[in-house]
């Protein structure tokens, strides 16, 4: 028999078109901060920046705006750079950080390495120098481990060192530690990007503004992340050293990321930045991450893998109730033949909605 309720959710309708609900608004799950929808705050600045028009291709005055936004954020000298996409973003930055012999040191979980189909390689024309690395996290002695081999003709040249913030293992570095890393990597002569598609959790997790680990601590470009923290789509390019990138307007187009009516992008920017929604959204699913770790934690035969620092939890536990857990909430596997698997949450997930996992955890736990 359908549900009632669905059908009423099929039900809602914009008159005229064939436009519906064609969704449960109250399914939940932990499979990705991806997953959620657009904060209602960003959702008004959207309906805000509706309407008449406005100049194409970043000449609007939302865009023009959203500079100086950023630069109280990230210093003076900042430059943001509108994109669609984090992958996109990423793309965009290590293109303009390297010459086409170039090559780019990452941890080898970073996500330009594993869930970008090889974008940076095929799309940039870079070469990935990968480290093993215990939790997610680069040091400058694992740096080294392929910081070498500048003169060599038949090894791609390393120029840039790519980190996360924070991890894609849920780990967050200091301030102290990116500041070492970039200091140890402008002395080699190479630029640091950091990927921050979650740098409010890191931000909210460390409880210091993101200069403190940005531009304070010697990175040269960010990719900011907004969708996984309450947008509906874009991301920003932030070029803290604009002495260290090419032409960014001309690589941009050629990359693909150049939005025509930009003006959505930054609005949305704008309102989560200009006041305190990235922080507000970044604290709460970091609070709510670590509410399901603490419970995670009490349930026997369930072992968390990674400390818990932003919203993100990894945890241990046998296969078969993954599997049928993963029937009653969706979320993913990460390592699935060692049984490990990530637990998301987001600027929406409420406190219902983690004790309701752990309720069902618990009873998928019991022999």
């Amino acid at each position: 028999m359908a549900d009632p309720q669905a059908l009423k959710h099929q039900a809602e309708a914009i008159s005229g078109t064939d436009a519906r609900r064609r969704h449960d608004p109250a399914l939940r799950g932990f499979a990705s901060d991806n997953y959620a929808g657009v904060h209602p705050e960003v959702l008004a600045a959207l309906a805000l920046a509706n309407g008449g028009h406005q100049v194409a291709y970043g000449a609007d005055d939302y865009t023009a705006h959203l500079q100086e936004v950023v630069r109280g954020h990230f210093g003076p000298s900042a430059q943001a750079f509108p994109v669609f996409n984090g992958t996109g973003a990423n793309v965009l930055a290590l293109q303009a950080l390297t010459d086409r012999w170039g090559a780019v040191i990452c941890a080898g979980s970073a996500h330009i390495n594993v869930d970008e189909g090889g974008a940076p390689e095929r799309v940039a024309g870079l070469k990935l120098l990968t480290v093993p690395t215990p939790d997610g996290k680069l040091t400058p002695e694992l740096i080294d481990r392929e910081a070498h081999g500048w003169d060599d003709e038949h090894r791609a040249m390393p120029q840039v060192v790519s980190l996360t913030q924070g991890t894609e293992l849920g780990t967050v570095y200091t301030p102290q530690e990116l500041r070492e890393i970039s200091e140890h990597a402008h002395a080699l002569g190479m630029r640091v990007h950091l990927d921050g598609s979650r740098l409010a959790n890191a931000a909210a997790s460390l409880d210091v503004p993101m200069r403190a680990f940005t531009n304070a601590a010697g990175v040269d470009v960010v990719s900011l992340g907004g969708t996984k923290n309450g947008l509906l789509y874009g991301e920003l390019v932030v070029v803290l050293s604009p002495d260290a990138v090419g032409p960014m307007k001309h690589l941009r187009k050629l990359s693909l990321q150049l939005a025509s009516k930009m003006r959505f992008v930054s609005v949305q920017f704008e309102a989560l930045l200009a006041g305190d929604l990235w922080l507000r959204s970044a604290r709460h699913a970091n609070t709510m991450a670590r509410r399901l770790a603490d419970g995670a934690r009490a349930v026997e035969g369930v072992e968390l893998c990674y400390p818990v620092q932003q919203n993100a939890v990894f945890a241990r536990l046998p296969h078969d109730v993954s599997e049928r857990l993963q029937k009653r909430f969706r979320f993913y596997f990460w390592d699935e033949p060692a049984g490990e698997v990530r637990w998301m949450c987001s600027f929406d997930t409420t406190e219902e909605d983690v004790d309701a996992f752990l309720a069902a955890l618990r009873e998928e736990m019991r022999p």
